[in-house]
């Protein structure tokens, strides 16, 4: 019997670190894009995953984690959507973001939708499925170390620190949301196999 429950506990502690913290609906939302299209959040899920980031120029941790969202971006192609929340923002985050290279849609009028989601600092991640469902958020894998025996002070050096394990977790979520996806026929992330 103790076997038996000591067993049905691991199971319960494992279930609880992989399963969403958070399950409830996004609010819905209309921005207009640097490009001056209007960016409705429930029609975007309708057609992939959205990842929606905010950010702000001035943020170290938006920064570091810039570059790997750029690298889900090229590796998912299609299947997910990044949408560039800008808020906070004192300088220019469309020409921030095509200096530095990066194919996100920037929305630089973002203030009212962080608040709608309560986030007041940067950076934030959630990723909203087909359902409108939040199915990850930043905030509940933000405090999480990953292991080192590095000695990190001051922000760049944790931003750097943190972004990758940030969107390693970031990848996990997208997988399990794109199979979901998969299920409905809308799409499927695939890695190409290098042939021998």
């Amino acid at each position: 019997m103790r076997l038996l429950i000591a067993l049905l506990t691991l199971v319960s502690l494992s279930l609880a670190t992989t399963l969403p913290a958070r399950a409830e609906t996004a609010a819905d939302w209309m921005l207009v894009s640097a490009q001056g299209e209007e960016v409705r959040l429930s029609e975007e899920v309708q057609q992939q995953p959205v990842v929606l980031f905010f950010w702000a120029t001035w943020c170290p941790y938006c920064k570091a984690l810039m570059p790997h969202l750029q690298s889900i971006r090229l590796e998912y192609g299609h299947d997910v959507e990044i949408l560039a929340v800008n808020f906070r923002e004192n300088k220019d985050p469309v020409a921030f973001i095509r200096d530095a290279g990066y194919d996100f849609t920037v929305l630089p009028n973002g203030d009212d939708v962080a608040a709608l989601y309560e986030i007041y600092g940067t950076p934030g991640i959630i990723i909203v499925d087909s359902k409108q469902q939040i199915r990850f958020d930043l905030r509940d894998v933000v405090n999480q170390k990953p292991p080192t025996s590095a000695k990190t002070t001051g922000h760049k050096a944790m931003a750097a620190y943190r972004a990758p394990f940030w969107a390693a977790e970031i990848r996990r979520a997208l997988d399990t949301v794109l199979g979901s996806y998969a299920v409905r026929g809308q799409c499927l992330h695939t890695q190409e196999i290098p042939e021998d």
